[in-house]
């Protein structure tokens, strides 16, 4: 049987008369590649969400497309190239708008503070973002793992201070490339310590002190970070979540900051 003999039935017309807003493919996972400010290009994994919209009038999308256009940018997903990339769904599938998220781990070699004993250290990062003929948008998102000292336990023990795991989750919109190096730094100057892979007897001394040196709440956190966003040039609009996982408590600890910089004051 010849292509041309295969019934379309996606293409068919719907009479029900109601349009829907995203229709596509989830948790696709694809092997990707993205840029790295240490090695220039970085192999990974990207679990994607790709929708398009449909008019009224359309019985159903063509869903194979998502994974054609999705092969052709595997080799190198970056924000120079993810508007491409949409307007790519959305000719491919004469859509007015696309949307596309893609979540993948992202890999840094950390060196212990001390021994410099090397580590491999893991993110999880997100680009999300959508396009039609009027406006596009993108958002960035990296979490990253700290630690974080009571400043009232210091304050109150008469030895030590309890201290915790935390996570700090960091989104922005920007106006240039920012590299995702550069927002992990931030969160971890902000916290009381990085977190590292591997550390041997003196670096685990090192963290344990400048954790106690740097005692920080979940407030003070969030505040540093927001504080640091809002002084960097191209960021024009960001998120900072954290949350300590408490070590003597039977919750989290929270806190949430969003700002526009583009917002009139």
């Amino acid at each position: 049987m010849k292509k041309k003999d295969l019934a379309d039935v996606a293409n068919q017309t719907d009479r029900r008369n109601i349009p829907i807003d995203k229709v596509g493919i989830k948790n696709v996972r694809y092997p990707i590649a993205v840029l790295d400010r240490a090695d220039g290009i970085q192999h990974t994994v990207g679990i994607f969400n790709m929708y398009v919209n449909l008019p009224h009038h359309f019985k159903g999308t063509h869903m194979s497309r998502f994974i054609e256009v999705l092969n052709e940018y595997r080799r190198e997903i970056s924000v120079e190239k993810f508007f491409d990339f949409l307007n790519d769904i959305r000719r491919r599938l004469r859509a007015e708008s696309a949307h596309l998220e893609v979540e993948f781990p992202y890999f840094i070699l950390k060196h212990a503070p001390v021994s410099r004993a090397p580590g491999v250290m893991e993110y999880r990062c997100r680009i999300s973002g959508s396009l039609n003929k009027k406006e596009e948008d993108m958002k960035i998102e990296v979490w990253i793992p700290v630690t974080t000292l009571c400043p009232c336990s210091k304050e109150i023990a008469d030895f030590g201070a309890h201290n915790q795991r935390a996570e700090i989750c960091i989104g922005f919109r920007a106006a240039r490339m920012i590299w995702i190096e550069e927002i992990i730094e931030i969160a971890e100057q902000c916290a009381s310590s990085g977190v590292f892979s591997i550390l041997k007897r003196e670096d685990e001394k090192h963290v344990t002190e400048q954790a106690y040196l740097r005692p920080v709440f979940v407030e003070d956190v969030v505040r540093n970070v927001a504080e640091r966003l809002k002084a960097m040039a191209g960021i024009f609009w960001f998120s900072v979540e954290v949350e300590n996982f408490e070590s003597i408590h039977n919750h989290s600890a929270y806190a949430f900051i969003e700002r526009d910089k583009r917002a009139k004051k």
